[in-house]
């Protein structure tokens, strides 16, 4: 797995291979960051189900000034770790080790505001809608700011409060959905 554009284009990901994680193939990544392309620069973001963290390495890659990449799998956090360290990146990367409820409520906490959210949970976990309902009822997206979701069935909304879908592509069994805050 190879980081596919931007200032670390062709770099090696490491942890394709951790058990239990599913990471998005390149053809889906290409077409999902050329979508998202004009949010990325100088954006803050969260890849809150990271596993090997490749959507948040992609999103560095591109000029995303800042990166969260949470898990609560130890392995994927080490391994995550490992890619920081190895791509020169600790300035512009957080890796978390916490349960997603968790993780959310630290972003609240801390009053940390983020442009780009990536939700790729595992997929017979079908928690996005209380995820994003969260996310918004916490006010954790900035204005403007972008929810993406992976996941294997359209089981979400065309409109939450404060945020509308702008996107939704279908990759043979997956859906690539994008909301916007409004």
């Amino acid at each position: 797995m190879k980081i596919i554009s931007g200032t670390l284009k062709g770099r090696t990901i490491d942890g394709f291979n951790i058990e239990g994680t599913r990471p998005t193939m390149d053809r889906v990544k290409e077409s999902l960051f050329g979508m998202i392309q004009m949010y990325i620069k100088d954006s803050i973001c969260l890849d809150l189900f990271a596993g090997s963290g490749n959507l948040g390495f992609e999103a560095i890659s591109n000029g995303a000034k800042m990166c969260y990449f949470n898990d609560k799998n130890p392995k994927c956090i080490h391994i995550i770790n490992k890619n920081i360290r190895n791509f020169n990146i600790e300035k512009n990367a957080k890796a978390l080790n916490l349960d997603y409820k968790k993780c959310l409520k630290f972003f609240k906490e801390q009053k940390i505001k983020l442009d780009i959210i990536f939700l790729d949970p595992p997929y017979k976990n079908e928690c996005l809608n209380e995820v994003i309902e969260f996310i918004i009822n916490e006010d954790l997206l900035t204005d403007s700011g972008i929810i993406i979701c992976e996941v294997d069935n359209n089981y979400l909304k065309e409109e939450y409060k404060k945020l509308k879908m702008i996107k939704n592509r279908k990759y043979g069994d997956k859906f690539i959905i994008i909301y916007e805050k409004n």
